[in-house]
């Protein structure tokens, strides 16, 4: 079971939206010296939604190559459609990524026999360890624990992030699926009360900005040990709250750039960070100790 911080992983661009390679390979150094337990390639906060399937599987594959079996790598491989989810879970499986997160199918809003329907196709398709997603904010369909329970029994459905912030389903979750089954919050604000109620980790925005830290709050959570968890994630409550103070991952690639990790590039239809928000979100980043 990977378990800790997991970095939901920003795909850095070059100002005219081209991925920047160089810079992706830097990121992965980076979070791998930092002690990030596993990185996501290309979930929300990689911007799936603007890359082409070539682009979204080659960042996949780098991302595994630049990592060279140091850090696990998770690669995201949902869509709305189950054939599209298939091949970019198959394609992931090939290029050797270690699992993959599958978002729940948005904009269409299948019911939860078709959400069941839907990941089991996927399951029984490809024989990779598979980490179901749930984030009704982002994609208007949400996957009730009954959902989730009804997949754990799956053999290669291993996991659930679970972006919703309700911390009752992490205890419906838990009792649903039993002490083998991952749980991650995918929600950064709720992610120390989630580890501190058996959660298995935090896959994680904040974690881009301030890594270290991160990671040294979930582990003290799963440990138990909520005086130094609640300690250092008062430091990081400003970063929890302002990277979301625009559109994910708008915020947080701003905040990367700035820490000279990255250039000023994003795809349309999003855009950079407007100028109101540069003195809230480095606030935020000088609360965590980061130096900008």
């Amino acid at each position: 079971m990977i378990q800790g911080s997991i970095i939901a992983l920003v795909t850095p661009m070059e100002e005219s939206g081209a991925v920047d390679w160089a810079s992706l390979r830097k990121l992965v150094e980076f979070h791998i010296a930092q002690g990030s337990d596993a990185l996501v390639a290309v979930g929300t906060t990689g911007e799936s939604a603007t890359l082409d399937e070539d682009e979204h599987c080659a960042v996949i594959q780098a991302v595994v190559e630049y990592s060279q079996q140091r850090i696990p790598v998770i690669a995201g491989t949902g869509s709305n459609s189950t054939t599209e989810a298939i091949t970019l879970t198959r394609r992931a499986k090939e290029v050797g990524a270690d699992a993959c997160l599958i978002v729940t199918p948005y904009y269409n809003k299948p019911t939860q026999e078709g959400l069941y329907l839907h990941h089991k196709a996927i399951s029984e398709a490809v024989e990779i360890p598979q980490i179901l997603y749930n984030v009704p904010g982002r994609t208007a369909c949400d996957m009730l624990p009954e959902t989730v329970g009804r997949l754990a029994k799956l053999t290669n459905i291993v996991g659930v992030k679970e972006a919703t912030g309700d911390l009752t389903r992490i205890s419906a979750i838990r009792k649903l699926c039993g002490p083998d089954f991952a749980i991650y919050s995918g929600d950064d604000a709720t992610s120390r009360e989630c580890c501190l109620m058996g959660g298995n980790g935090t896959i994680t925005v904040t974690g881009n900005v301030a890594p270290k830290l991160v990671h040294e709050m979930i582990l003290a959570a799963i440990e138990g040990d909520a005086e130094t968890a609640a300690a250092i994630d008062a430091k990081l409550a400003a970063l929890h709250k302002h990277l979301f103070i625009q559109a994910n991952p708008i915020p947080v690639k701003w905040a990367v750039a700035e820490m000279g990790l990255m250039e000023r590039g994003i795809r349309l239809p999003l855009t950079w960070l407007t100028e109101d928000c540069f003195d809230t979100v480095r606030s935020a980043m000088k609360q965590a100790e980061i130096n900008v």
